[in-house]
């Protein structure tokens, strides 16, 4: 942030886009974020622990005093809990390979990503958007992101 506002200090427009994964925490698939962490390395035996705090768990719903049959959850990280966000971080951290290879910059926090340009030239912030958001659209609809 202190770069936005040394930039804006010296009258250089920034264009920034913010982004909200609605209900990102619920939607992360257990598969997915395990072979994330395999990806990262992570020794067999943590595997196993995060596994079983994420797996094999189930849930039901109540109202007015009837419950509903027992579900298997399939995706999503326990809320409330220490490891949730870290979680989670793990699982999208990925989404800076967006802006690998433009001028853009991001800065990731729980569910929330904020990515912004510096705009020197006024055609510059078209390409910008368009790429930028072509390369977002892609990762949500292939299924790398919530």
């Amino acid at each position: 942030m202190d770069e936005w506002t040394y930039n804006l200090d010296r009258g250089v427009q920034i264009d920034v886009i913010y982004t909200d994964f609605e209900k990102a925490l619920d939607k992360v698939p257990h598969q997915g974020l395990i072979s994330k962490l395999k990806a990262y390395n992570f020794n067999s035996e943590l595997l196993r622990w995060i596994q079983g705090f994420l797996c094999n768990r189930k849930q039901r719903v109540v109202v007015s005093g009837n419950y509903s049959d027992w579900y298997r959850v399939q995706s999503g990280i326990p809320q409330g809990s220490i490891l949730g966000p870290f979680l989670f971080l793990i699982y999208i951290n990925d989404l800076t390979s967006v802006t690998r290879d433009t001028e853009c910059r991001i800065y990731l926090y729980a569910d929330d990503a904020k990515i912004y340009r510096n705009i020197l030239l006024m055609w510059k912030m078209y390409s910008f958007c368009k790429g930028l958001l072509t390369g977002l659209l892609n990762g949500v609809m292939n299924g790398y992101y919530p």
